[in-house]
């Protein structure tokens, strides 16, 4: 129910805030956080079916077209995993050459459909790229939000790994753009973590922290300078194809070789059960069990030794960036003088383990919920963005160098890595040929002194040049990196005033075009959309109902007649059907009439607890 608040005073009605929200787009879960106005502490809100605050970052498609999003997704992975979506993360801003080596871990298919263009995922008869299955995510996040609030939402912050390059930053923008989102912001992932846990908030305490953020796909090592309310990023380094994933997928292949099972004899169903069964053997080990599970008719086990065995050589990597980190930062391990996990993969007691003995930390950071701490952090950069508070100022860095294509096919740097956002720098270049009135400029992002080696993001002409012997005209290059770590680049003949600037759109990404026309399309389509997503969210409410009903059944049977439990089972029985038919109001009608039937008997054993509980005892 909507909210509305009311001036008691002059007896109007007050205009409501437009809210910021705070959006971790997460690899494996999804979270959408805000600030609580009574509190005004960060809260990630929940799912009014089941209260879940998490939500599984899966995509299944029907197929009728729409699409399910989160837990009911989730169940999909099994039965349909050709339709199913997962750690649709992983292929944000990537060609197909990016993700070549991994396409047979996934149940569903990538298309190579140009070299230099954004991977397609294929769902049924259509492509889909990682920007729209993405978007659908967020909308899920924003619709979640709304029914919280009871109030539109349209702006947000959205989280991403601080290794995240230009083309992954744009692709994430432009999904929360198709979902119906202006993003204010793009933040980097540690940087919101170090916030939530309020790292920098008392102005007097001064702080080298170190942020170690190992999730589903992604893992991140930045180290942060806390000062009076300012949070210098000093360093960043990390992986984006290195997480938890990885972690399932050593379990996997482990499990295989011992089974002498060769992967590609199994069907795509067989595939994503045993990685389900891994996922489920890391968490139950990880939390001190031993576990040991079936498939295919065979057993298979798995101990805390063998787990840390096959997750060494990975957390090792993350241990090699982290010395890389440390080296850009220019300080020693003694300087850093608190360490902060995010991510869920931190809680495997190896990793507690290996980086707290790396850093010399006897006790890490860890208080907070892991899964939640980065959307908590993303929520309180929004109220920052509103204008609720002007206490706190994040200085976030670049994570790749960027520069331009010169003579022999070298990068020429002009924003080093680890350069402070927002941040401009430009440099003058001549031409090489007598008369050249047109010079190609080729931008490029990476580290490699050869620019085939590195990431192309964009490519434009400054023309007009006057013609002028070879080296005469003088040419700048500046480039603008804003707050979000999004590039700007303009090229100008200084002696003509010629001059040419464009916003890199990087190569791996859509075009305004195509962002524009789904747009139109989600638009179009908004009446069945909802129709489809109400019907749905009936459908989860009544199972929902239905399985808390069943279990209210069985504890409670010896307190209940016959004809009560005969009568329930007729009215779930009624609720089963209206689901099987998708009618909306036969389920919403079959609910009332289920819930109006159990309510006495739910405040019938109530106060029948409350009785047994005071029974024999005074109340004075």
């Amino acid at each position: 129910m909507a909210k509305i608040p009311i001036n008691l005073s002059s007896g109007t009605v007050e205009k409501q805030k437009d809210i910021v929200v705070g959006i971790d787009l997460g690899t494996t879960n999804s979270l959408v956080a805000v600030i609580d106005q009574d509190t005004q502490q960060p809260v990630a809100l929940a799912d009014a079916a089941n209260n879940h605050v998490i939500t599984p970052s899966v995509i299944f498609r029907h197929e009728d077209g729409y699409f399910l999003v989160g837990d009911a997704a989730k169940e999909m992975l099994i039965q349909h995993p050709e339709q199913t979506v997962y750690s649709v993360k992983r292929l944000l801003g990537k060609s197909f050459n990016d993700v070549a080596d991994f396409e047979s871990e996934y149940g569903y298919k990538i298309i190579n459909e140009e070299d230099d263009r954004l991977v397609k995922i294929k769902l049924g008869n259509q492509f889909y790229s990682p920007i729209e299955l993405s978007a659908e995510i967020l909308k899920e996040l924003k619709n979640k939000a709304e029914k919280n609030l009871g109030q539109q939402v349209s702006k947000a912050v959205i989280t991403v790994p601080a290794y995240f390059n230009d083309a992954q930053r744009q692709a994430t923008r432009d999904a929360g753009k198709l979902a119906g989102l202006e993003v204010l912001r793009i933040v980097n992932e540690p940087t919101a973590a170090s916030l939530a846990y309020g790292i920098g908030l008392d102005r007097e305490v001064q702080k080298t922290v170190a942020v170690y953020d190992l999730g589903g796909g992604t893992f991140d090592i930045s180290i942060l300078r806390i000062e009076d309310g300012i949070f210098e990023v000093l360093s960043i380094n990390g992986d984006t194809f290195l997480g938890g994933d990885d972690f399932d997928r050593a379990i996997v292949l482990h499990w295989l070789a011992s089974h002498d099972i060769e992967e590609k004899c199994l069907s795509a169903n067989s595939l994503q059960e045993l990685r389900l069964l891994a996922e489920k053997a890391k968490i139950s080990v990880s939390n001190g069990f031993s576990f040991s599970g079936k498939f295919m008719e065979k057993s298979f086990t798995l101990s805390d030794q063998e787990l840390n065995t096959l997750v060494e050589p990975l957390v090792n990597k993350t241990i090699d960036r982290c010395k890389d980190a440390l080296k850009d930062s220019g300080l020693a391990l003694s300087n850093i003088e608190e360490v902060v996990f995010v991510g869920g993969s931190t809680r495997l007691p190896y990793v507690v383990n290996t980086v707290s003995a790396f850093f010399n930390q006897s006790t890490i950071e860890n208080s907070l919920n892991p899964d939640e701490i980065v959307a908590l952090g993303a929520a309180i950069e929004a109220d920052i963005l509103a204008g609720n508070r002007r206490d706190l100022l994040l200085l976030d860095v670049t994570p790749l160098s960027l520069g331009i294509e010169t003579l022999g096919g070298l990068m020429d740097v002009i924003i080093p890595r680890n350069s402070r956002v927002p941040f401009k720098a430009g440099r003058n270049y001549t031409t090489s040929i007598d008369g050249q009135v047109n010079l190609k400029i080729s931008v490029f992002q990476g580290e490699r002194d050869k620019v085939s080696e590195n990431r192309k993001l964009a490519e434009f002409v400054l023309s007009g040049i006057p013609a002028m012997p070879a080296g005469l005209p003088k040419i700048e290059i500046a480039f603008v990196l804003d707050a979000d770590g999004i590039l700007k680049v303009k090229a100008k003949e200084l002696r003509s005033g010629v001059e040419q600037s464009i916003d890199v759109k990087p190569q791996y990404g859509l075009t305004d075009k195509e962002v524009e026309q789904m747009l139109l399309d989600s638009l179009s389509n908004a009446q069945q959309d909802m129709d489809y997503r109400v019907l749905h969210e009936a459908i989860n409410e009544s199972e929902y109902l239905i399985k808390s009903t069943e279990k209210f059944v069985v504890q409670n049977r010896h307190e209940l007649s016959k004809i009560e439990v005969s009568e329930i089972e007729k009215l779930v029985s009624n609720l089963l059907t209206a689901i099987e038919e998708k009618d909306k109001e036969k389920i919403q009608n079959a609910q009332d009439e289920l819930n109006d039937f159990t309510k006495p008997f739910a405040e019938r054993m109530m106060d029948q607890t409350i009785a047994t509980a005071l029974k024999g005892k005074s109340i004075e």
